[in-house]
């Protein structure tokens, strides 16, 4: 199996290319922090690269800049080719298959998961009393039975 999930901010902005057959492409760096510290008690970071195809690296480049935080799912690929100077040089990058943006080109907050209630501080968040109905508004009351339960 070859499954890498990553998540990380963009080293700098993704620059948008189109190959021969007219497809697009991007090559990015994803700046990826370790989860220990090293002896000097500080955070290392692996620089991992990253290809992205298709309407995914169209939309990565129109939506994502440089700092942007991403998730990449994808696979390692290895290939190798060889340089002006008659070496054989080999890269291993990691091929996108799903991205997910979690903060935006301009502000910087999650796309996803935005805490900030528009017009209020996120520390002073309005919350419902527990006791009342969430669901009152939504019509009215669906009863079920346990036959009527697939499991």
């Amino acid at each position: 199996m070859n499954n890498v999930s990553l998540v990380g901010r963009l080293t700098k902005d993704p620059e948008l290319r189109s190959i021969s057959d007219g497809r697009a492409v991007v090559n990015i760096n994803l700046a990826v922090n370790r989860i220990f510290t090293n002896a000097s008690g500080e955070r290392t970071t692996d620089f991992i690269p990253v290809v992205v195809w298709n309407r995914q690296a169209e939309n990565l480049a129109k939506y994502c800049s440089k700092g942007s935080q991403i998730a990449v799912t994808g696979r390692i690929q290895t290939r190798s080719y060889d340089h002006s100077d008659g070496t054989k040089r080999y890269v291993t990058e990691v091929l996108a298959e799903s991205i997910t943006f979690l903060s935006s080109k301009n502000d910087g907050t999650s796309n996803t998961y935005n805490t900030q209630v528009k017009g209020q501080n996120e520390n002073e968040m309005q919350t419902s009393d527990i006791n009342e109905d969430p669901f009152k508004d939504f019509g009215s009351e669906v009863v079920l039975s346990d036959d009527d339960l697939p499991f």
